[in-house]
């Protein structure tokens, strides 16, 4: 899909700017035209004769070439590309994207572009969290940029947290999607719901579960990138909304989950029902703090709404109904039996013995089972492992 198309590829003063060559090449292997425009302090991370060798084009980073008069047309740039992808992008260079200070030649190509914009940040994980970047994000998703989400994980400064900007064979697999997307599921409306649920037990406790939220997240991304309309049912979570058409509704309970999802789901044709939601809650939520008294609490419990089941009751038959399956033993029978019994045309399953996947990691490792068989995928980002989910969604429907 990424055949013939021309990218813009910015690069920005970041230790991740290495991964700019793998960006390249994976861009270069499925056919792209790539034309590096790179910062003063980007330059300093990354040599213009290394990506000059990779995409056989001159590096762009001067307004000017030479002093005869001979000077880069930003404008120019806009009107060639296909895409613009700026990877890695920097906290400095977010703040000047979002308050339009052309004071370097990607900024003012940034500026000029027609094309779709895909920005994949890097930073310190302090950097990344901080409230002033968090707005610059916002600002740049409500102009219509695709963030591409940084991962968790080890960083430069030795700490460990978000910012790594995301794996280059992921980012490229976006570019990718998204010209592959438009018409898979355009004009189409997917609902997702993501993120654990807290029952209450009084205002300061309740009954959850480890849910990072990040796997549904990435289904909404991955819908939105190819085209379709997604409504985001999401707990109680720490995440950003991903780019693109996505209506989020914040919810904390199975029951507010419950109603959002019964209301939307008859004008959507498809679900794909990724939350963690609590099978059990409290029969009564204390109003004040409940004070420790003597060794023992004890806690009735009562069964929450069956989202899955409801929806699989609702289902049309010109509508689709995906669940997950996460279990810990005897995995694809459980997801059988609860493919049948929720009435889900396939169902993701995932186990917690496989290390380094579920709840909190960033990648995961996932068989998606039907009436037809089972496919089984490798371990992947869960970026990734989203495509894999919604290609076979983009099947069905």
């Amino acid at each position: 899909m990424l055949k013939g198309k021309k990218i813009v590829l910015g690069i920005t003063g970041s230790i991740a700017a290495y991964k700019a060559c793998l960006i390249i090449r994976g861009l270069i292997k499925k056919g792209a035209e790539v034309q590096v425009v790179i910062t003063p302090a980007g330059k300093e991370f990354i040599t213009p004769i290394t990506l000059s060798a990779l995409t056989h084009k001159p590096v762009i980073s001067d307004f000017f070439s030479q002093r005869d008069g001979t000077w880069h047309s930003h404008v120019d740039l806009g009107l060639w590309a296909d895409a613009m992808l700026i990877a890695p992008c920097t906290a400095s260079t977010l703040g000047k994207m979002a308050g339009g200070v052309a004071d370097n030649m990607l900024i003012t190509t940034y500026l000029s572009m027609k094309a779709p914009v895909f920005i994949a940040p890097a930073m310190d994980l302090d950097m990344y969290a901080h409230p002033s970047t968090q707005r610059n994000l916002e600002q740049l998703r409500s102009f219509g940029n695709h963030i591409i989400e940084p991962q968790s994980g080890f960083l430069a400064s030795g700490l460990e947290g978000k910012g790594r900007m995301e794996e280059p064979d992921v980012i490229v697999s976006r570019l990718e999607n998204h010209f592959a997307g438009k018409g898979t599921l355009a004009g189409r409306r997917i609902l997702i719901t993501a993120g654990p649920t807290y029952e209450r037990i009084d205002p300061v406790r309740f009954i959850g579960n480890y849910s990072s939220g990040k796997m549904g997240f990435a289904l909404a991304q991955a819908c939105a990138s190819q085209g379709a309309e997604v409504v985001l049912v999401a707990g109680p979570v720490s995440l950003a909304t991903p780019s693109g058409a996505v209506k989020r509704i914040d919810v904390e309970s199975c029951e507010q989950m419950h109603d959002a999802a019964v209301e939307e789901y008859p004008s959507c044709d498809a679900a794909i029902l990724c939350a963690a939601v609590a099978d059990f809650k409290p029969e009564s939520t204390a109003s004040q703090k409940i004070k420790r008294k003597g060794d023992d609490l004890v806690l009735r419990l009562k069964p929450t709404h069956d989202i899955a089941a409801e929806l699989g009751k609702m289902k049309r038959s010109d509508q689709r109904l995906a669940g997950f399956a996460l279990e810990t033993n005897d995995e694809e029978q459980h997801a059988q039996e609860k493919l049948e019994r929720k009435n889900f045309d396939f169902i993701v399953m995932n186990s917690l013995r496989n290390a380094g996947t579920c709840f909190r990691s960033d990648e995961n490792q996932i068989s998606i089972i039907d009436r037809n068989g089972i496919q089984r995928f490798d371990k992947k980002p869960k970026q990734a492992v989203a495509d894999d989910i919604i290609g076979k969604l983009s099947t069905i429907l």
